[in-house]
């Protein structure tokens, strides 16, 4: 099974958010709004840092140093979570602007910002500890690693995800996240694997020009329709 939709399915599991919401003195649905805000803010901070050579390069060294996390337990991943390293996580995932993202989310989330500091600091060893054993199971290289941060980010999969996530990590920004989140975390690691596989075919099509065939003949056909209309 696509160890990023396990960790989905178990992050969402009532006894999983009951003991991240101890943790940090918050009620499972609080952790819950945190993780469906916080997620997708990870994602796309983490698919910028990729858009250049020595970030993907970091990330590609981070990942092999997650690789083996035992992921497909999250209950007990988070008994030995070191937050202290998390909150390192962070601090250089964000670009040294973790406090404010935080801030964001615990303003649209309804908790406090030390709630969310520390709801984060166990969910981003976490999501890399998942995306480190992703890159190993599938063998991925730098680029794929690039592509399934589009996917996750919401960028190839399309839908307002990235939105959203750009809302949160824009922390001076006046712009509003919308009220009704549920469900936007499992929504980015959908079919995940799959994905990939057809990423990892279409760059293989642009080689031998193969896509920019398929391109073309999209557009004549939408052309013709225009016509006939």
């Amino acid at each position: 099974m696509d160890v990023l939709n396990l960790v989905t399915e178990q992050i969402n599991a009532k006894d999983v958010l009951s003991k991240i919401g101890k943790s940090v003195g918050a009620k499972p649905s609080q952790v819950k709004k945190v993780t469906e805000l916080g997620m997708p803010a990870l994602v796309q901070a983490l698919q910028r840092n990729v858009s250049t050579a020595d970030g993907a390069a970091a990330l590609n060294k981070a990942l092999d140093q997650h690789k083996d996390d035992k992921v497909d337990d999250v209950a007990g991943f988070l008994n030995n979570i070191d937050v202290n390293d998390g909150a390192k996580i962070l601090k250089h995932v964000f670009s040294g602007n973790d406090q404010k993202v935080q801030k964001n989310i615990a303003k649209q989330a309804g908790v406090k910002t030390d709630q969310v500091s520390g709801i984060m600091a166990q969910l981003a060893p976490l999501l890399l500890g998942a995306l480190g054993t992703e890159k190993k199971q599938q063998n991925l290289g730098s680029s794929e690693i690039s592509d399934l941060l589009d996917i996750l980010s919401g960028n190839v999969s399309g839908g307002g995800l990235i939105n959203i996530a750009t809302s949160i990590l824009d922390a001076d920004g006046d712009g509003d996240i919308i009220d009704d989140v549920g469900g936007i975390f499992s929504r980015l690691f959908k079919t995940t694997a799959t994905k990939v596989t057809k990423s990892k075919s279409a760059k293989s099509a642009k080689t031998s020009g193969t896509a920019k065939k398929t391109t073309k003949t999209k557009k004549i056909t939408r052309t013709k329709k225009k016509k006939t209309n």
